[in-house]
């Protein structure tokens, strides 16, 4: 089936304020750039937002904090951002922070049908509090939902107009569970290809559990944090 929409504007229609987006990406690598900034252009607001990170304050999701379009954060990393810090602290935003792997497994799971599952991550802590709490091989876990959304936003590096994915080095990390969990996956790619160019053995994400897809126009491909060191002569 033919999904290639010609442009973002497109592929964002139907994304209602109230709604439950799933954005991929880890930190600013391989994150929908496209479609966030399209977005944020929009009255849309009261969202809630699952993502590994918030971006930070002038880009990624962290245009759409600033916009006050985000109702409640489901993230794991969010130490780059200090609007969102501001608006976490003062009551203004509403923040579910979950542990990376556990937060990775609860959309997988939701993309796999699976509606919940165990595990020792948390427990003890404040994220434990009103889970229950079961005992395997002589250890606590507590047991977490899976998480869908009604969009997935992702990011690829190459797709074909059937929406087969094929992503690049860390965009693996979220990108492709994420595909899987959303009622509708929007898909950005860097290169879009005809059907059959891509090798069925290197996709990552097949084209039935993504909707919509388009070539990006433009990538920044942010770092958060540049670390350099001087070239030994």
């Amino acid at each position: 089936m033919y999904k290639v929409v010609k442009n973002v504007d497109e592929a964002i229609q139907g994304i209602q304020s109230g709604m439950t987006l799933m954005f991929g990406g880890f930190g600013l690598c391989g994150i929908p750039e496209n479609c966030i900034m399209a977005l944020s252009k929009t009255g849309i607001n009261k969202l809630t937002c699952i993502s590994n990170n918030a971006g930070v304050d002038d880009f990624g999701l962290g245009f759409l904090l600033k916009n006050r379009q985000i109702k409640k954060m489901i993230s794991s990393y969010v130490g780059e951002n200090d609007e969102f810090e501001r608006q976490m602290l003062s009551g203004e935003l509403e923040v579910d922070l979950i542990p990376q792997g556990s937060l990775a497994e609860r959309c997988r799971a939701g993309g796999a049908g699976i509606p919940a599952f165990f595990t020792p991550a948390g427990f003890g802590t404040e994220v434990a509090e009103g889970k229950e709490v079961r005992i395997f091989n002589g250890k606590p876990h507590i047991l977490e939902s899976a998480l869908t959304a009604d969009y997935a936003i992702v990011k690829a590096w190459k797709g074909d107009h059937y929406g087969n994915l094929v992503y690049k080095g860390t965009a693996r990390n979220f990108n492709p569970m994420m595909a899987m969990a959303g009622k509708i996956t929007i898909a950005e790619v860097e290169i879009l290809v005809e059907p059959g160019e891509l090798d069925p053995n290197f996709i990552h994400t097949p084209g039935i559990f993504v909707q919509r897809i388009f070539q990006g126009e433009k990538y920044e491909k942010r770092i958060e944090q540049r670390t350099t060191r001087k070239r030994e002569i």
